[in-house]
């Protein structure tokens, strides 16, 4: 290894032959004083700017960034261009090695900054390296395992068979009834995962496809022998025979009972189904029974939905007032001042002049609540605390809506979704309005 600055232009050559066909940028830089030299000229990136010998180097590495680092990856690389930072992450004799992509000839290029330690522990070699290849390989890697996954009959996601496998299934009975083969009976369940989308949109595609796979193990647990096939993104079919034919109204009923236990209490999803029968010398093909099923799957949805609104009006006709919009907007803009400085807590605002509250959604499924958003939710809440604890409860929650402005801690028991009891921590605080009378009502619940 190089040991110091002072290098004849025979090994300054010798260096250089022996890196140029690996990097394709190199620097020798003085820790201490910043001086550097350029021992491998850029000849393919074309990119940062720095002369081939020099003051400062991590000054000037920070200036000339910018110009040709992807804006998304600069953070990063400024990591290696800071002395400190450097020292600390080589002192166990590691390389410090960044990826990122870099703007050349008008050419986004992908390059890996590697610094190493000298053995003097003065200097440092800055090497920049073309990894472009290794990006296209990769990415055809990935290109050919995805057309693998493609073909293989098993969806990734869930675990059960996937649109491939249920297209050779439907294949396969077509032909049985168009050539007019004996087929034993079968029916088909469509089901369909509602509110997908929105879930989805509100608390990201990794919680979605949690609910996309409990909605695989809900189907599959119920029709425990058939196949099960998930054909869509929120989409499962079954081709119901033998055992599972034979009851498969009291199986429809449990799947739907199960559904709508979960739409109530938001311990699950919820899913839309429709069954069908095939029809011996009547349907012509499987997409016959495929679309009376499809059909009767969405007016359950339909129906479901119509409960759904039927129960949030009945719930609002116990209210003294309904919330305005403008309220409705101040309470979500305090809910999610609270939640950004709440971490893993759970959370709860009340406006007081209209008793409406909203709660964590996490707290909503844990302990089974009716929904994030609640009128007269004190009184639903009280209902899940331990009796042991009530009475300490009641009167902790009192003493803040009496004006004491403090964060009032509180430990009580909890009564969760499956019938468990929580050890809960809370901190309550009252907000008042221009006339000093409690406004909002809100605090941080820490589960231990």
């Amino acid at each position: 290894m190089v040991n110091g600055m002072n290098l004849n232009q025979k090994d300054a050559n010798m260096i250089a032959t022996a890196l140029a066909g690996h990097f394709v940028s190199m620097y020798y830089v003085d820790i201490e004083t910043g001086h550097f030299k350029q021992m491998v000229q850029p000849h393919v990136t074309g990119v940062s700017g720095m002369p081939e010998e020099g003051d400062d180097f991590f000054s000037l590495a920070k200036e000339n960034a910018p110009s040709f680092v992807d804006a998304a990856d600069l953070d990063k690389l400024l990591v290696v261009y800071g002395k400190k930072a450097i020292l600390k992450r080589l002192e166990n004799n590691v390389p410090l090695v960044v990826e990122c992509r870099v703007l050349a000839h008008g050419v986004v290029e992908h390059v890996r900054q590697v610094t190493l330690l000298c053995e003097d522990k003065k200097h440092i070699l800055c090497c920049l390296e073309n990894i472009d290849r290794e990006y296209l390989e990769k990415a055809e890697q990935e290109k050919n395992l995805r057309s693998a996954e493609r073909k293989a009959n098993i969806d990734a996601l869930t675990g059960i068979k996937n649109r491939n496998a249920f297209l050779e299934s439907l294949e396969e009975i077509n032909g049985d009834i168009i050539k007019g083969k004996s087929t034993k009976p079968f029916a088909v369940l469509v089901c369909d995962v509602n509110g997908l989308k929105h879930i989805n949109d509100t608390r990201g595609h990794s919680f979605g496809d949690e609910v996309i796979k409990r909605a695989a193990r809900m189907i599959c647990e119920t029709f425990k022998h058939s196949p099960v096939f998930r054909t869509g993104g929120d989409e499962f079919v079954a081709v119901l025979t033998d055992g599972d034919y034979e009851k498969r109204d009291k199986l429809l009923e449990a799947l739907r009972e199960v559904s709508l236990k979960n739409a109530k209490t938001r311990t699950g999803p919820e899913v839309a189904s429709g069954m069908a029968e095939y029809r011996a010398g009547i349907d012509k093909n499987f997409n016959n029974v495929y679309e009376r099923a499809d059909a009767e799957m969405y007016e359950n949805k339909k129906a479901m939905k119509a409960n759904k609104v039927a129960d949030s009006i009945r719930y609002t006709g116990e209210k003294d007032s309904l919330i305005t919009d403008e309220r409705k907007r101040l309470l979500d803009g305090m809910f999610g001042a609270l939640y950004t400085v709440a971490g893993e807590s759970y959370i709860y605002i009340n406006d007081l002049r209209y008793d409406y509250s909203r709660w964590s959604l996490k707290l909503v499924n844990d302990f089974g609540l009716k929904s994030e958003y609640m009128y007269h939710a004190d009184k639903i809440w009280h209902d899940y605390i331990h009796p042991d604890d009530m009475e300490s409860y009641d009167e902790a929650v009192e003493a803040v809506l009496r004006g004491d402005m403090e964060l009032r801690p509180l430990v009580y028991r909890a009564r969760k979704a499956d019938g468990t009891y929580a050890i809960l921590s809370t901190r309550g605080f009252v907000l008042t309005d221009s006339a000093g009378e409690p406004e909002y009502f809100g605090g941080i619940i820490i589960p231990h």
